[in-house]
C-alpha cells in the first residue's frame, strides 16, 4: 500500500492509525457514499472542508459526512465571514483534490476545527490524502497532530 503524506506525518509522530482503501468513482465522491463503501457509520467519517475569508485567510473544518459546516458558527469561531474555497483553488492551496483532502499534510498549516461530535467515538475516519484511501485515528490524536480545536461547527 502506498503511503501518503498524512500517513508519514502520523508515523513520524508515533501516532497509531489504520489505513483502509476502497473503490471510488468520479460520480460518487461524497463522504456518505464513502462511509457506506467502508461499512462504517457516516457520523464516524469526517470530511475535510476548506474555507476562506474575505481577507484570504484559510480555515479547515472536519465535520461528519452527513453534515455541513455552519457558516454562522464558523463566523463566530473565526471572527471572519468565510465561504468554501473554490474547487479550482483547492489543490494549489492545500496540495489535495476534492474527494482526497486530508486535514493532515496540507501545504501549510491552517487553523483547523473538528466538530465536537468526534469526541463521542474512540475512532474516527478522515481522508488519507487521496481518493479511495481513509485513515482511522483516535479523535484526540487527530486534534493533537493538527493543533485543532474541538467545537460545535456542524449542522445537518
Amino acid at each position: 500500500m502506498k503511503k501518503t503524506n498524512a500517513m508519514r506525518i502520523l508515523e513520524a509522530a508515533g501516532i497509531p492509525y489504520s489505513s483502509i482503501e476502497y473503490a471510488w468513482d468520479e460520480e460518487h465522491l461524497d463522504a456518505v457514499t464513502a462511509a457506506h463503501k467502508l461499512n462504517i457509520e457516516p457520523d464516524m467519517l469526517f470530511k475535510t472542508i476548506v474555507m476562506i475569508s474575505e481577507d484570504n485567510e484559510v480555515f479547515v473544518f472536519c465535520v461528519p459526512a452527513p453534515a455541513e459546516v455552519s457558516l454562522k458558527k464558523a463566523r463566530t469561531l473565526t471572527g471572519k465571514k468565510i465561504t468554501p474555497l473554490k474547487l479550482e483553488a483547492l489543490q494549489k492551496t492545500t496540495g489535495y483534490i476534492r474527494g482526497g483532502c486530508s486535514p493532515l499534510g496540507m501545504k501549510k498549516h491552517f487553523p483547523t476545527f473538528i466538530d465536537e461530535t468526534a469526541q463521542l467515538y474512540d475512532l474516527i475516519y478522515v481522508s488519507a490524502g487521496e481518493r479511495g484511501h481513509t485513515l482511522g485515528i483516535a479523535p484526540t490524536d487527530l486534534q493533537q497532530i493538527c493543533a485543532a480545536a474541538f467545537c460545535d461547527i456542524a449542522e445537518t
